[in-house]
């Protein structure tokens, strides 16, 4: 059975996501996070998305909330660097960016952990997407994916996800919350669940699904109450039932927040999805936040993190990650 020798360490780091957040000079922070908090501009940004997804929360935990104010919701950016043991050769290399949701009970003084995972930001996964799959396709005619596409990422996910430094940290399996796929069409279900909405299927698997199934990560399409678009959770286990109504009020909020914020054409858009809908990037039927963000900026860093990877972890170390990624997770 391959194995790694020595073995891959992952450290976990917490960073405060709040109107004060300044992204880190030496590291390059999330690039999504990072975006909002920079410009003449940052300190709105990042006030009105926090505020936005307080909002948000209220409405969709109606009970026992008549003024729509109880909650408010606290985030943790979590990034997780590894290395190869914890002395082991060269400096730790940045993995994986999450956020982590804790849920302030302004009524009661309590505070919940909610759910992590939610965004995700993967050095690996930009090199897949940015810079392997756009070199693989460069001088094709027809577009094509790369043989074993993916699942170096998704044995390190799986990895970290079953890790020590994972267990003494988060007491549930992640969750990450995406957009739905602008070049796919999703059909209307007779599911409704009280908190994550209408439920859609879509008429076939996107390449983000099957890449994040590498990941080990079942998707479902819901669409919460008074949303416009359906938003896709990718999971291990049971989503409906292994978390509580309000971890995933956390995760709908913040993350349709961020959507409406980076792609306002689907999920700020003024006309809500039918029972047929396809997403379209191109809509002109929207309207805009009052929140700067850097749509060319996100996908220069992705190239960028991308390339580092590369230089970094995959070419160092090749030879090793390609034997390990062939073998069984454990």
């Amino acid at each position: 059975m391959p194995t790694l020798n020595p073995p891959l360490a992952f450290a976990i780091q917490r960073v405060c996501f709040d109107e004060h957040y300044q992204p880190s000079d030496s590291t390059r922070i999330t690039t999504n996070f990072a975006n909002l908090a920079r410009g003449a501009k940052r300190q709105e940004n990042l006030r009105n998305a926090l505020k936005m997804i307080n909002n948000r929360f209220n409405a969709l935990a109606r009970w026992d909330n008549p003024g729509a104010d109880r909650y408010a919701v606290e985030l943790e950016i979590i990034s997780v660097q590894m290395r190869f043991g914890a002395d082991g050769p060269g400096d730790a290399v940045p993995a994986i960016e999450v956020l982590k949701t804790h849920i302030l009970d302004k009524q009661t003084g309590k505070r919940t952990e909610g759910i992590v995972g939610n965004n995700l930001s993967s050095y690996v996964r930009d090199y897949d997407f940015s810079v392997l799959l756009q070199r693989h396709n460069q001088n094709r005619t027809a577009f094509s994916i790369p043989d074993n596409f993916g699942d170096l990422h998704g044995k390190l996910f799986q990895h970290f996800v079953h890790s020590e430094a994972y267990r003494q940290n988060f007491a549930k399996p992640p969750v990450i919350c995406l957009s739905v796929s602008d070049n796919k069409t999703y059909h209307r279900t007779e599911n409704q669940h009280p908190v994550l909405g209408l439920e859609y299927v879509p008429e076939a698997s996107s390449l983000t699904e099957r890449y994040f199934k590498k990941m080990g990560l079942q998707v479902r399409f819901f669409m919460p109450p008074n949303s416009v678009a359906p938003l896709a959770f990718y999971f291990f286990g049971d989503l409906l039932n292994d978390y509580t109504n309000l971890e995933l009020i956390s995760t709908i909020s913040t993350m349709e927040t961020f959507q409406k914020i980076y792609r306002p054409e689907i999920y700020n858009a003024n006309s809500v999805a039918g029972a047929c809908y396809r997403p379209d990037l191109k809509n002109p039927d929207h309207s805009i936040t009052q929140i700067v963000y850097d749509r060319e900026e996100r996908s220069r860093l992705a190239v960028e993190q991308g390339q580092f990877a590369e230089e970094h972890f995959i070419k160092p170390y090749q030879a090793l990650l390609e034997q390990w990624t062939a073998g069984p997770l454990h």
